[in-house]
């Protein structure tokens, strides 16, 4: 039997909202925003939803309305057939990343002809850090081998920015970097074709459209940003860290979001018999582990991993999407891999659009589909650093 390829038909995203009260989607429920694109995503492909032999989803705070399996929820949210079945994967800020090596393992193996990827957070509904509330989650042998203990992420990026070198203001101005970035895509229509817009209610009751990314900040400076303090800080870590020059920031680490994203995920032959256009083949997957300290360096093994599996360098690929979970976390992976860094985050990055954390990985592909095909180019890159050291890194063709 000769291999299948999966392909993508299409995706989908909500613009990103605040992550907080009074943010555009405080008052949605996480099952409704992550139905609106699910809906959304059928309606632009004019699939019959009951072909969809699973849906996979990623979400990060599994718990409250995000909890008990969210994605088979928004299914029946969605108006689909209830014999649509549906999972929901859990691989930190890359879960719905995950989703999408996932549903196109599925379809190369020959288990599914047509399968949905998709994330969801809801960050004011279920703060980040509700899915394990101060509970030991990693227990005593992972606190033995590590002693004295794991970290925050924002200090694993606090280590990076230390080992690569980055300073202050190279930090500030790749953060301002990536606002003007995303304000000038919005401004020139690059995001139009990828979103779906969700008129939802505010605390005032009135329903109103989120029509850009809530966080991105045009008029964001270097100065600005130059006049915040360091955010993870304190005595205990200012102790165990001495040599650390404290200078990962609010506005040089991502925000709290809430936002969903989709995409359809076939058979090349599904496709045809569909009568579908596929606008990528997924080429290649990789998944890498690295220090849980350092946590956010995994995005390095990963991405030679998956280069060295397709057979292409650095320079074959035309876009790449590397999550700006921190600015310090994209500047070691720039200086490791000398990329060109007009190649990177074209339309801007989570630093500005934002990370709602269950729905980053969908959406970093999305966006990375509309700047391949903006840009008429071959190949696109994605990578992500997840917390526990882990990272993904997928590889599409656009077709």
């Amino acid at each position: 039997m000769s291999a299948r390829s999966a392909v993508i038909v299409d995706a989908v995203r909500t613009p990103i909202a605040k992550g907080k009260p009074g943010g555009a989607y405080s008052e949605v429920h996480p099952v409704d925003l992550h139905a609106h694109v699910l809906r959304a995503l059928v309606d632009r492909t004019g699939i019959d939803p009951a072909l969809v032999d699973d849906v996979i989803s990623g979400a990060v705070g599994q718990v409250g309305e995000q909890s008990t399996n969210t994605a088979r929820w928004a299914v029946l949210a969605a108006g689909f057939p209830e014999s649509v079945p549906a999972v929901t994967v859990d691989r930190q800020c890359g879960s719905s990343q995950q989703a999408i090596h996932f549903a196109a393992q599925g379809v190369m193996s020959g288990a599914y002809d047509v399968a949905i990827a998709s994330g969801v957070e809801s960050m004011s509904r279920v703060p980040i850090g509700s899915q394990y509330a101060g509970a030991d989650f990693a227990g005593p042998a992972v606190a033995r081998r590590y002693e004295p203990g794991l970290i925050p992420q924002g200090v694993s990026a606090e280590l990076i920015a230390q080992k690569w070198d980055l300073s202050r203001a190279a930090l500030d101005e790749f953060a301002a970097e990536s606002h003007r970035r995303a304000a000038a895509a919005w401004a020139e229509g690059r995001f139009d074709a990828e979103v779906a817009l969700l008129k939802a209610p505010r605390a005032d009751g009135v329903a109103r459209e989120l029509g850009v990314d809530e966080t991105i900040r045009p008029s964001t400076t270097v100065e600005v940003l130059a006049g915040l303090r360091p955010a993870f800080q304190n005595d205990y870590f200012s102790g165990r860290f001495p040599d650390i020059d404290w200078k990962i920031t609010a506005g040089n680490s991502s925000p709290v979001n809430d936002g969903a994203s989709a995409l359809l995920v076939t058979s090349e032959e599904a496709a045809r018999r569909l009568g579908l256009k596929p606008r990528a083949r997924l080429h290649t997957f990789a998944v890498a582990g690295d220090d849980p300290i350092m946590m956010l360096t995994g995005i390095l093994p990963a991405t030679e991993k998956a280069l060295k599996r397709a057979g292409l360098t650095p320079a074959d690929i035309d876009a790449y999407e590397v999550n700006e979970a921190f600015a310090s976390v994209v500047l070691s992976w720039l200086a490791e891999t000398g990329v060109d860094p007009s190649k990177v985050n074209i339309n801007g990055g989570a630093l500005a659009i934002g990370h709602p954390l269950g729905a980053s990985g969908a959406r970093l592909m999305t966006t990375l589909l509309s700047v391949l095909d903006q840009r008429q180019a071959r190949y696109g890159l994605q990578v992500m650093c997840e917390a526990g050291g882990l990272a993904n890194a997928t590889i599409i063709e656009r077709l």
